[in-house]
């Protein structure tokens, strides 16, 4: 039974169904008892494994096959009439090719299979903010998961009535063969197709495919943006909650940010840091001229490994209850899960993840995949802010940028003004560490975080930043700054302790963005004294000196850092945002000097 009369949406399902040809539709309602059917329908098929009842209520655990474990880029595609819309960052196919190509590969995929139409919303339901979309599935996995990740239910298609405006979401898993298989966003469409994949970063449509690479044209057509930024709030001792989004690259510490416990010095004062979001921001001008922001999701796709008691309390704590847990290893004595770093006490009576007899303290291969996830509710977060809900988004105070370097970025340093701010998103890069590829300290650029989900040309999203800044009043912009936690002597030690007392950089950003200390100039933007960054409590970790060295801006290494600017740039020709080259020359300028 169809749970609207919208004639876009059925008739868009009905050509699916002659499609695919699935033996069941089943329209998904959000209900407590929809939900608890499924999952059992899903024990019974061996698709979930049902975990510690008391220890884990309502965790389930999920295996995918071996050859599809984390997202494709090499498989992603950006379908746009033209290749220079979609950008020399992007992978290109024509629309029309494309379309056939992908419903070639899943006509008749659905046959024994059941259908099912998830209608969901990017953001709290109804807000000015928010999108709706439908994605059809012939995975209960990825149901259950989009119930945790977004707003799921018939209030959505209610919301929705007549309108058009809806994002097309197709999935079918196929043979799950790696040789067949495509995540294909085509935003002129506001659509979505996704095949020969069960993994959850390629058939969670919601997630980047939806809530970044469409979603981001979307912002482009429609004055708004769509960014990879957690969005946390900082509260100080008065009660005041100002609020910050920050942009990282993959293993640069988002999470840990985005759900960062104080230091016990500042707990006392009464300091408390509350999580908006942990992965994307939407965000949009209000009524008062500044730039508000909601996340678009309703729970977090977490990377398990290294999630432990000490790394990430609120994230450990956010999985306890309601979460599926994917490629993890189980421990056969308790029935719980168990991954590399979540202690020091690996299973000995256990399956890996791929489901295979494992014990933990003998053997060398690893019981959870590296890129083992957990997908828990949002509301789990104990740090999870009152204003999560907040259909008016929240107002940001400070938008901050980071990467990895162990030589060239000082701790931090704020933007000239929000052009100069923009320039240092695109400029964005992180060197590797060995687990992520094998060759260390390759410095990989990584504009905004968001080279691999922009769903359009960069350059010209590069432009819509700056248009953007057109728009504000310069007294109500956000300020701009870059981060950089990871500063290393010449012995390769780290020289900040990162973690919780990241929050001594953030009270200093916030303080600049009210005027109440001063800065030195350096050739990069504005970098703090470094009497004004609080040392109390880590004196001993971190001297004066030591934190004086690592705010220092070494002119002669960004001299060598103008070549890999200019590879960048140079990829855009002619497409090039000018205001852009004019920021970059006058750093060359500045470093001359």
């Amino acid at each position: 039974m169809a749970l609207t009369t919208n004639k876009s949406v059925l008739e868009w399902i009905d050509d699916k169904v002659k499609l695919v040809k699935p033996d069941n539709i089943v329209w998904i309602d959000g209900s407590k008892e929809q939900i608890e059917e499924l999952r059992a329908i899903a024990c019974s098929t061996g698709e979930l494994t049902k975990l510690n009842e008391e220890l884990l209520p309502d965790c389930y655990l999920h295996r995918t096959a071996v050859n599809d474990v984390a997202r494709v880029e090499h498989r992603t595609f950006i379908c746009t009439k033209t290749k220079e819309e979609a950008g020399p960052t992007n992978n290109w196919m024509d629309p029309d090719e494309c379309y056939k190509m992908l419903y070639d590969i899943a006509r008749d995929s659905y046959i024994g299979r059941t259908m099912y139409v998830i209608p969901y919303s990017m953001g709290p339901i109804g807000s000015r903010f928010s999108k709706v979309g439908i994605e059809l599935t012939d995975s209960i996995y990825v149901v259950l998961n989009m119930v945790i990740m977004t707003r799921v239910g018939k209030a959505v298609l209610d919301v929705l009535g007549d309108s058009e405006d809806w994002v097309r979401g197709f999935h079918s898993r196929c043979q799950i063969d790696e040789e067949k298989r495509y995540i294909c966003q085509f935003p002129q469409d506001n659509t979505i197709i996704s095949v020969n994949s069960g993994y959850g970063g390629n058939v969670l449509l919601g997630k980047k495919c939806f809530a970044l690479r469409i979603a981001s044209y979307q912002g482009w057509k429609e004055g708004w943006q769509a960014e990879h930024m957690l969005i946390l709030g900082v509260q100080n001792p008065k009660g005041e909650v100002r609020y910050i989004c920050a942009a990282f690259p993959s293993a640069c510490g988002k999470t840990n940010l985005a759900m960062l416990i104080p230091p016990e010095g500042y707990l006392a004062q009464g300091y408390k840091v509350w999580c908006v979001g942990d992965d994307i921001s939407w965000i949009r001008k209000g009524d008062d001229g500044r730039l508000y922001a909601i996340n678009p999701e309703n729970g977090f796709f977490g990377v398990a490994p290294g999630t432990n008691v000490k790394s990430n309390p609120n994230a450990l704590a956010s999985t306890k209850q309601g979460t599926i847990f994917t490629n993890v290893a189980l421990n056969l004595d308790n029935n719980t899960v168990w991954w590399e770093g979540l202690d020091k006490n690996p299973p000995e009576n256990a399956l890996e993840w791929k489901g295979n007899p494992w014990n933990g303290k003998e053997s060398t291969d690893k019981g959870a995949h590296p890129n083992s996830r957990f997908t828990a509710p949002a509301v789990n977060c104990p740090c999870l802010s009152s204003e999560f809900e907040n259909p008016q988004g929240v107002p940001i105070s400070a938008i901050v940028f980071g990467g990895r370097r162990a030589k060239l970025a000082p701790l931090v340093y704020q933007s000239r003004d929000w052009n100069n701010g923009v320039f240092v998103g695109s400029i964005m890069a992180s060197e590797t560490t060995a687990a992520a590829t094998g060759a260390v300290g390759v410095v990989r650029r990584d504009p905004m975080a968001m080279l691999p989900f922009c769903g359009y040309n960069m350059a010209d999203y590069w432009q819509h930043w700056l248009d953007i800044g057109k728009t504000l009043d310069a007294d109500k912009a956000p300020k701009i700054f870059n981060v950089n936690w990871f500063r290393k002597d010449d012995e390769g030690n780290f020289l900040w302790p990162g973690f919780g007392d990241n929050l001594r950089v953030l009270n200093w950003i916030l303080d600049r963005c009210e005027g109440k200390v001063d800065a030195q100039e350096t050739a990069i933007g504005y970098v703090p004294f470094a009497k004004d960054i609080d040392l109390s409590g880590i004196e001993d970790e971190v001297s004066l000196e030591t934190l004086e060295s690592i705010l220092t801006v070494d002119n002669a290494l960004w001299a060598d850092e103008v070549s890999g600017i200019e590879e960048l740039y140079a990829k855009f020709g002619d497409k090039m945002p000018a205001d852009l080259l004019k920021e970059f020359q006058t750093l060359k300028d500045n470093l001359q000097k």
